[in-house]
């Protein structure tokens, strides 16, 4: 079957209290807008038409290019919303309404409603709540077929104390929007064309009103406020740690990690508490994580040690490596097997070799560093010289003395040896010490400086 999404984006969302649009608030690191589009895409033979209208080019720009935006240029309602739509639904679809702040809606409970569409009847999803203040109230009949949708504002005692609420994701024929749209009044409380006068115009027409309820209530909570952005982020991240725990991993706290991305692990991960994972992340087995520890787009190996404090940025990992603590692993950098990169160490672009080491307070960019390397604390690799950046090369069994400048581009032999203190220029051959520094004078009998009365 085709299908038509219509995701409704138009929104201002004043209680965010914020100059960006609503959708695009991040939720787990995605935007609301985007949880929504990925849940859509999942959908087969659909097309994808978003209504925009607070803030409509930076929503645009942030959505992929194959999206259809819809311009509504006044905000007058869900059904006028819808109506912007029309001239962009093919003839024989299903029409999927969803919301651009409802992120959370899961592809199974769509599906259901899906299946439920024909010439003879629609879909509606509803939910029950225990606090249903704020939503539209479903009517049933006497024979419990749902026959209309009362908003708060419009409703009666009596149907106020109703709890089944309407979630406003609606599935129905292209045809019967056509037919039905048109014929929506804005006689009401809001003055607004409301889409979930549908319903009982489908009612009058005789078609069938089948509803499906979500798994969990939050799968169909919107997001009005930073309060409810928050709630929803926290059981979001629940969920994740739930799933992380059944697959192997132990984390220390669930209530406190991070998941914004995807992240796949092995058996016996252990991951400490306040640990953040970010986009694309792949964990092996017997890998620990301390505690305060961000790893973004990154792979880890087998039984890797990852001490506390410690930033990955799309890093590769090796089997038993050891990692910080305070360490920070930019972009490019790569460890063979068995390296080691200690406390207050940052790394750029660089490959360091199967059990080398750099382990204190020391900055390696642009290097390639060969096999059991040993590199002394407050090594620095001088890389940039304000214009261009150049490489570094320290090849297998090199020693770096502490206090180390290395003037790229440069290169170290094999087992070469590097003085401590020393600012190397040139390169040293394999098998040579090299040491550049300014030769020691003593002066006896020295009186220091003092402060004058």
């Amino acid at each position: 079957m085709n299908i038509d999404v219509v995701i409704l984006a138009a929104g201002q969302g004043t209680r965010m209290r914020s100059d960006l649009p609503k959708v695009m608030h991040q939720l787990a690191g995605k935007s609301l807008i985007q949880h929504v589009l990925d849940t859509a895409n999942q959908l087969e033979s659909s097309h994808i038409h978003l209504v925009v209208g607070h803030g409509a080019e930076q929503v645009k720009q942030s959505v992929d290019s194959r999206v259809n935006c819809v311009i509504q240029s006044e905000q007058l309602g869900t059904g006028h919303a819808v109506q912007q739509t029309l001239p962009y639904l093919r003839q024989d679809s299903i029409v999927l309404i969803l919301y651009g702040d409802v992120p959370l809606i899961h592809i199974s409970t769509l599906n259901k409603m899906l299946s439920l569409v024909n010439e003879q009847q629609i879909g509606l999803l509803t939910v029950e709540l225990d606090a249903p203040s704020g939503y539209g109230r479903i009517i049933r009949s006497g024979e419990g077929l749902v026959s209309a949708i009362v908003e708060q504002k419009d409703a009666k005692d009596e149907q106020l104390a109703i709890k089944e609420i309407n979630t406003g994701i609606l599935a129905v024929k292209s045809s019967h929007l056509r037919q039905w749209l048109p014929g929506l009044s804005n006689n009401n409380a809001q003055g607004e064309y409301y889409l979930t006068d549908v319903i009982a115009l489908a009612a009058q027409n005789n078609i069938k009103i089948e509803t499906v309820q979500p798994g969990q209530e939050q799968e169909v909570q919107g997001v009005n406020s930073r309060v409810q952005l928050a709630e929803l982020e926290r059981w979001y991240q629940q969920r994740q740690a739930v799933v992380l725990m059944e697959q192997g991993a132990s984390l220390l706290d669930p209530g406190r990690f991070d998941l914004r991305g995807e992240l796949e692990v092995g058996q016996d991960v252990v991951i400490d508490v306040n640990v953040i994972i970010e986009g694309k992340v792949k964990l092996g087995d017997n890998v620990r994580i301390g505690a305060n520890t961000i790893i973004i787009n990154s792979v880890i190996g087998n039984n890797v040690d990852i001490q506390a404090n410690s930033i990955l940025d799309q890093t590769e990992v090796s089997d038993g490596c050891s990692i910080g603590p305070f360490a920070r692993l930019r972009p490019g950098t790569k460890l063979a097997e068995k390296a080691k990169v200690g406390n207050f160490v940052e790394t750029k672009k660089t490959h360091i070799g199967r059990g080398s080491k750099v382990n204190h307070l020391s900055y390696i960019g642009d290097s390639e560093i060969g096999e059991a390397v040993n590199i002394g604390a407050g090594t620095i690799t001088c890389n940039y010289d304000g214009v261009n950046k150049f490489k570094t090369v320290i090849e297998d069994g090199a020693f770096i003395g502490s206090n180390t400048s290395l003037v790229a581009p440069v290169r170290i032999g094999t087992k070469a040896t590097v003085g401590a203190g020393s600012t190397i220029t040139r390169e040293v051959a394999s098998n040579e010490l090299g040491i550049a520094r300014g030769k020691q004078r003593n002066i006896p009998d020295w009186k220091r400086p003092e402060k004058k009365k």
